[in-house]
């Protein structure tokens, strides 16, 4: 199993950074590059608890498709979604805010299993854990400009 660990700091209030964290919208502005759309469950919005979304995007040339479920939400604390389906043999997304000072701080815990078994593990060590580490990051950069700028108006009301 890989473990991703990212924290990254926004100048923005937790209620934002907490909200733009669940838009589906932002997220698929933050996947752009990888064609990636919502089609089943919660496709446009604040994804909120016990709720499913189903992406579909283009890696590695090819197009996969991925339905979570958000397991865990606790307003501007903390958030889980886990795999249902998918690719992955499994896969756990901990999103968790805190305040410091007039900043949120942003903490991704990203776990993920690759299938195939020994195979499997050999590509989440030569590639596929840098691969979604960069996906997460690019996702964080998104959220911290939209978050720090006027732009999260138009995707919370």
């Amino acid at each position: 199993m890989a473990t991703i660990l990212l924290e990254t700091a926004i100048n923005a209030p937790v209620s934002r950074v907490f909200d733009l964290s669940r838009s589906i919208d932002l997220h698929l502005q933050s996947m752009a590059h990888s064609n990636e759309t919502a089609i089943a469950g919660r496709t446009s919005g604040l994804i909120e608890w016990n709720e499913t979304v189903t992406w579909k995007a283009k890696h590695f040339g090819v197009y996969h498709q991925l339905t979570v479920r958000i397991t865990a939400l606790e307003k501007y604390s903390h958030f889980t979604d886990i795999m249902e389906k998918g690719i992955f043999a499994s896969m756990e997304h901990i999103h968790s805010f805190r305040t410091q000072g007039d900043a949120t701080i942003m903490n991704c815990r990203f776990e993920f299993k690759a299938p195939c078994g020994p195979l499997g593990r050999l590509a989440e060590t030569l590639f596929l854990k840098q691969y979604m580490r960069n996906l997460l990051l690019e996702r964080n950069r998104v959220i911290k400009r939209i978050a720090e700028s006027d732009e999260w108006k138009n995707l919370l009301n």
